[in-house]
């Protein structure tokens, strides 16, 4: 991690320059706000709101996406609650520790990872459900709510976007998982609570579960069919219905289906190595399907 200190206390930025390299962090000192201005890029910029005759808001706006710490000798609109509205993240006021100075660092150097990770997530997730339709209204939908789709991707599509369009945080819980309903009891009532493998649950658990989900803000998914349950249940059938069989496909149906949907991704010379077949038996069954490939 790279880090700033604009500090006019040279003895001040020396020690927390020492124990930040320490910790394996690049640090670099000055005294003058203009020097801090050079347009290098830093993680972690720690500036003194005391700088005699010096401009803080500069050095505030060039590093408006990295984490500004103030340090301040007291409390005041000039030396906190301004700059903190000016995009400062936090402060620390002086003689400090240096120990809880780098706790502050550290604690924004995981949020900021933290932040970076759910981002990656959210586009991910987006991407992955981009194709797939939800056709009910999501404002009148009401929860406890089963979900019945032998396709699991459609049943993480409805309960992550039922959770965005509420602006609620959404919790997943396997109900394989051995502590299923101690973690369902633990999780409070401000989140969708999405739980799938219904289908793995014994009949003798059933009323059990219906228990403890009653009234809880809950999305429970089954691949298989609910036989009587107290709840709503909504099927949703794949717009491909290669993933509403529910059982094994023979294998013509199998290869015709990754020809229609992949002859336009892969030559046919690669086509027919993935499906273990020769260049004649897949234009053989071309012809036999009716299929046209897009050129």
């Amino acid at each position: 991690m790279n880090v700033l200190i604009i500090e006019n206390e040279i003895y001040l930025a020396q020690s927390i320059a020492s124990k930040l390299s320490d910790l394996n962090h690049n640090c670099d000192i000055t005294s003058s706000v203009k020097e801090g201005l050079r347009g290098i890029p830093y993680d972690v910029v720690l500036l003194s709101t005391n700088i005699s005759g010096q401009d803080i808001y500069p050095v505030i706006e060039t590093y408006k996406n990295s984490v500004v710490i103030l340090m301040v000798s007291y409390i005041s609109n000039d030396t906190v609650s301004k700059p903190l509205a000016a995009g400062a993240k936090d402060y620390i006021l002086k003689p400090f520790m240096i120990e809880e100075l780098i706790r502050k660092i550290q604690h924004f150097q995981q949020h900021e990872r933290l932040k970076r990770q759910n981002q990656t997530y959210e586009r991910y997730l987006t991407h992955t459900f981009n194709a797939i339709n939800v056709h009910e209204d999501l404002d009148k939908i009401e929860l406890p709510l089963f979900i019945c789709s032998s396709y699991q991707k459609y049943a993480d599509a409805f309960a992550f976007r039922y959770a965005a369009h509420h602006d609620k945080p959404i919790q997943f819980i396997s109900l394989s998982s051995a502590k299923a309903f101690s973690d369902i009891a633990a999780i409070g009532d401000d989140s969708v609570l999405y739980i799938t493998d219904f289908q793995n649950l014994k009949k003798s658990e059933h009323k059990a579960f219906y228990e403890l989900i009653q009234e809880r803000s809950c999305i429970i998914a089954s691949t298989d069919p609910i036989d009587h349950p107290p709840f709503r249940v909504i099927e949703i059938e794949s717009d491909n219905h290669l993933f509403d069989q529910g059982e094994i496909l023979p294998i013509e149906e199998y290869v015709k289906y990754i020809m229609i949907h992949f002859q336009n991704r892969f030559p046919d010379t690669e086509l027919s190595k993935k499906l273990g077949i020769s260049r004649k038996s897949l234009w053989e069954k071309r012809k036999k399907y009716g299929i046209v490939k897009k050129k």
